[in-house]
């Protein structure tokens, strides 16, 4: 069925201002995941139409056990406690990235990601350690944009979703907790289908120049096994250097902010927060169509709730193709 221009623009106006609209709201587990854009290109931020595969590593050693702005000694919290006290969750994360853009208005990118997460923590009133090592597939994102506002086609929405596709049920693999149900945020999956909204801009500001930004929601449409992540809300912006003829030096600054779990089995006391980053990282041309990144993200601000683990950096890189 064929859908004019004029309501088509209508549409999307009116998807931009449910984003604009919706209240500041956050994202859970404080600090697990990565939030900037790492390659542009294959997020979308172009006016190129084709097919574009993008294959990028994310590490994130969460061994910083923090309360609010500040970090907490854990020789002052010596076993048994009345709470979890966590030593470390190390992330690893290989996403797959397919992006199609038929045209200049309209593109659609998927996420497809592998997540390995070995975890190690003193449950409430236990004296030794558990541990728990949780590998496979991670929660696919399906993301559509339309850029067709401006002649530009510099200014888009985003509108897809998460799916349920990673695992829940993963149990602790060793010590006292040994096949006990891992806490739900350690999971590979939350169990949850979320909605995805953004806006974004992106242009030159000279010759040398380029910019972008982003904001975009992911709001939880429903629980699982009595538990709701908590929505999340993420602003990204960059600037980049583009002089060289294969170095493209580029700094983000990545904004997250999350509201606690929701249900009987969240851990809510201890999920949701604030966090800023800085992000330093550069792409690197090997030909005309493959491309290199490499990033490196640094906390300067982290505000969380009750006792998480956060990582003192995350390191990104992977390649990039387009046909």
């Amino acid at each position: 069925m064929f859908i004019s221009k004029k309501y088509m623009t209508a549409f999307m106006s009116f998807v931009i201002s449910v984003v604009v609209f919706l209240p500041s709201i956050a994202n859970a587990c404080s600090s697990c995941g990565c939030t900037l854009s790492s390659d542009w290109d294959s997020q979308g931020y172009s006016t190129h139409s084709g097919l574009r595969f993008d294959l990028r590593y994310d590490y994130l050693n969460q061994d910083q056990l923090r309360s609010g702005t500040g970090t907490v000694d854990r020789s002052d919290y010596k076993p048994p406690q009345t709470k979890e006290i966590e030593d470390y969750t190390v992330n690893h994360y290989t996403t797959l990235g397919i992006d199609y853009s038929p045209n200049k208005e309209w593109g659609i990118n998927l996420q497809i990601p592998y997540i390995d997460r070995p975890h190690k923590t003193v449950a409430p009133t236990d004296i030794t350690a558990s541990y728990s090592d949780v590998s496979g597939l991670g929660d696919i994102k399906l993301v559509g944009r339309y850029q067709g506002f401006t002649k530009e086609h510099n200014v888009g929405v985003q509108f897809g979703l998460k799916l349920p596709t990673g695992n829940t049920d993963d149990t602790f693999s060793s010590g006292p907790e040994a096949g006990e149900p891992l806490d739900r945020g350690l999971q590979a999956g939350t169990g949850t289908t979320d909605l995805i909204l953004g806006i974004y801009t992106f242009g030159g500001i000279n010759k040398d120049w380029d910019y972008f930004a982003q904001g975009f929601i992911q709001e939880p449409l429903n629980s699982y096994h009595d538990y709701k992540v908590g929505t999340s809300e993420n602003v990204n912006m960059g600037v980049r250097y583009m002089a060289y003829k294969t170095v493209t030096p580029q700094l983000q600054v990545n904004f997250k902010t999350g509201e606690k779990d929701e249900g009987a089995e969240a851990d809510a006391d201890n999920s949701g927060g604030t966090l800023a980053y800085l992000s330093p990282g550069a792409t690197v041309s090997i030909t005309k169509q493959l491309n290199t990144f490499v990033f490196v993200q640094v906390p300067i601000y982290q505000d969380v709730n009750g006792f998480q683990l956060t990582p003192r950096y995350t390191a990104s890189f992977g390649i990039h193709y387009s046909l």
